[in-house]
């Protein structure tokens, strides 16, 4: 009887239990197609489930009365009912693409980035260096880059028919007077900067926005790295440089060091240079009665206050000297370069950061021998930096921010009888906006606006406002467009500055790009057509007219990009294509021409494979010919090559060799139609790098 009555109760309690629960179902879809994966629950409970392939669910709950069902899947907005749970069945909801956030969007336009920076990362600094030419040098990689000229023999950037000066280069914001070491005439020379110094390389072609000014075609904006969390110590060696450097970390800040000596001695000892040929003093070679040298040594602190404020300080000294025979006369050179910067960003609540810095450059020239023997050279200029910046979060589709800047300049230049002396500066403030206009469409707005003033010569100021504006349409993660426009200013040399007598206004060139990316997880293709129009360039008009801001020129080209890593495991490829057609009528030119450091035609293509702890790079270099007023030189081509052996976590061996094969490339004609090449066809670096303190060796010289 009692087993009965167990039996009677429990089928009760089964039937009431049945009778308080409610089946929820339907269909997730975005309007087109079904969603699957979709999670689909009542919230406050643990009754739900997913949607199947073809976007359907059905679950029971024993929630009864008034419920709220969510849905919800990556991308979309989360969908929300509040309905009486006996109703949730056979529902059809209809989800909405969630619109990204103004601060989730990576405008790529003519813009390509290296390292943990703010925008699109195609590969790392280590990366970047192991490109077969690179030798280790941030402006040599580079130059692997579309929209890049092949000018050999100084080694400079010169990006979609600009000159090297018209690239500008900027640490933490800041500007840098100059970003190169120096040498002799016709002598590659290298950045500064070592790539392990940065976190962030921005590597912009044109159409920047409005914080950047002073850089008629391009900038190179870069980010030092964070403070250290761990202390470093090492060295490093090769035929023609040694290292030593290390960092200190503390609870919330960091002191590296860094000292390196470069010289050319013992190399040119084991290699020999080119013999002169053509120009009556054949047999001669480029003797160098000192070696090439540079002595430098770098400094940085950085603190994090709580807060989120961030303290970065950086200072680096270059002292370079060379001596050389060459054509009856012993040149002698020498330069001193100091660049310090101080930078502080922080949150000052409400969506708003401040940014505050400042930056000195100081270079110091001097030149015995440098026309003809007996003469002297001596240059000094120097650059103060001040800006400030607030930047303003507004909502997910509108970012603010605006600053002011300010670039005090001096100049003194004697040579011989010669001689002059420049005090300028350039007040300069902008705006921009970033914003989302429809949830796949935005738009950058942009204005800035420079005044330059030449002390003791005000009628020499001008007023200069240019407006820029990008317009991105990102229909998925992998597809993009842009159309970049705007007008940018940079002031003329201080050596045409000063034989003007002060008159020439700013030069400006106003840029148009249209660019079309696709991303994928192994491929990355990028087209761009791009056309330059440049007004008030200096031209030497006439012995009586002197140097006037009348010159112009057009810029035209495309620039196509292709990265790959999908061919084989363990390899990576990348073409860069660009073709440019450039005319000018500036400086000493008589009629408008191609300039002679363009190339029509520049291709390169680089592939690097990793074999275990082996990873070995090999790229090959194209350029067409460069037309002179004594002919044009035949086209470039160089292979290059290079190795990397991870010899222990702590012991890195490099080695690169340029040019492989050896080929005799014509830079250009001097004067006289002589052909002008490098001192040597091949170019061997071996180096060793050994961490003394730390797990990873290219960190030791470079913190």
């Amino acid at each position: 009887m009692k087993h009965r009555i167990a039996h009677i109760v429990l089928l009760l309690m089964t039937a009431c239990n049945l009778a308080a629960q409610t089946t929820v179902s339907g269909t997730v879809t975005d309007g087109k197609e079904t969603l699957a994966g979709a999670n689909v629950f009542i919230i406050g409970t643990i009754d739900g489930c997913l949607t199947d392939s073809l976007g359907r669910f059905s679950f029971t709950t024993s929630t009864t009365g008034e419920v709220t069902l969510s849905a919800s899947f990556i991308g979309f907005e989360d969908f929300k009912l509040t309905a009486d749970a006996a109703h949730l069945t056979n529902l059809h909801i209809q989800m909405k693409e969630r619109a990204t956030s103004i601060d989730e969007v990576v405008v790529t336009a003519s813009t390509f980035s290296f390292g943990k920076s703010d925008n699109f990362k195609t590969m790392d600094a280590l990366d970047v260096v192991m490109a077969g030419n690179s030798c280790g040098d941030i402006v040599a990689a580079l130059q692997t880059l579309p929209g890049t000229q092949m000018v050999g023999e100084n080694g400079k950037l010169y990006v979609r028919g600009g000159e090297s000066d018209e690239c500008q280069t900027f640490v933490n914001g800041m500007h840098v007077l100059v970003p190169y070491s120096t040498n002799t005439e016709n002598s590659a020379v290298r950045g500064r900067f070592s790539p392990f110094l940065f976190k962030g390389i921005n590597f912009s072609l044109g159409g920047y926005g409005g914080e950047y000014g002073q850089a008629l075609s391009s900038v190179l904006p870069m980010e030092t790295t964070d403070a250290a969390t761990s202390d470093k110590f090492g060295v490093s060696a090769s035929l023609v440089d040694w290292n030593i450097g290390g960092t200190k970390a503390f609870r919330n800040s960091s002191l590296s060091f860094n000292a390196a000596l470069t010289s050319m001695g013992i190399f040119n000892r084991l290699f020999s240079e080119r013999l002169r040929v053509g120009d009556g003093t054949s047999g001669m070679r480029f003797d160098f009665s000192r070696p090439y040298r540079k002595l430098s040594g770098e400094a940085q602190f950085k603190k994090e206050f709580k807060g989120s404020g961030v303290l970065k300080s950086y200072v680096g000294y270059d002292l370079t000297s060379v001596g050389q025979r060459i054509d009856g006369r012993n040149l002698s050179l020498k330069e001193h370069n100091i660049y310090a910067n101080a930078t502080y960003k922080t949150s000052i609540g409400r969506g708003y950061t401040l940014f505050a810095g400042i930056a000195n450059s100081s270079v110091v020239s001097n030149i015995d021998d440098a026309q003809t023997a007996g003469d002297h050279y001596h240059n000094f200029r120097n650059e103060i930096h001040l800006k400030t910046e607030l930047r303003k979060v507004c909502s997910d589709v509108l970012k603010l921010s605006a600053g002011a800047e300010d670039y005090l300049r001096h100049s003194t230049l004697r040579y011989d009888d010669y001689h002059y002396q420049l005090n300028y500066n350039i007040l300069a403030a902008h705006i921009d906006a970033q914003w989302r206009i429809i949830p796949r469409l935005f738009l950058n707005m942009s204005a800035r606006a420079e005044s330059l003033t030449l002390r003791g010569r005000l009628e020499g100021a001008r007023f200069l406002l240019m407006p820029r504006a990008t317009l991105s349409y990102i229909p998925s993660k992998q597809l993009q467009f842009s159309l970049v426009a705007g007008r940018y200013s940079q002031t003329a040399a201080d050596d045409y500055l000063a034989m003007s007598h002060k008159t020439l206004c700013q030069s400006t060139a106003d840029h148009a790009t249209f660019s079309m990316q696709w991303k994928s997880q192994t491929t990355l293709l990028r087209i761009e057509p791009y056309l330059k129009k440049y007004h008030h360039l200096p031209l030497y008009t006439s012995p009586r007219g002197g140097w006037e801001g009348v010159g112009y020129g057009t810029s035209r080209g495309l620039d196509i990009f292709l990265e790959d890593h999908s061919l084989l495991k363990n390899l990576s490829t990348t073409l860069s294509y660009s073709f440019n057609d450039s005319r000018r009528l500036y400086l000493d030119y008589t009629e408008e021409q191609m300039p002679d450091y363009c190339s029509r035609h520049n291709l390169r293509l680089t592939a690097k494979y990793g074999i275990g702890k082996v990873i070995v790079g090999l790229s090959e270099s194209y350029a067409s010919g460069r037309h002179f007023p004594n002919g044009t030189t035949p086209h470039y081509n160089s292979v290059d090559m290079n190795l990397t052996w991870l010899l222990s976590p702590k012991v890195i061996v490099y080695t690169s060799l340029n040019n492989i094969f050896g080929r005799t490339n014509i830079f250009r004609f001097d004067a006289n139609g002589t052909p002008v090449t490098a001192s040597r066809d091949r170019f061997l670096y071996i180096g060793i790098f050994v961490s003394l303190k730390n797990s990873k060796a290219y960190d030791i010289s470079n913190f």
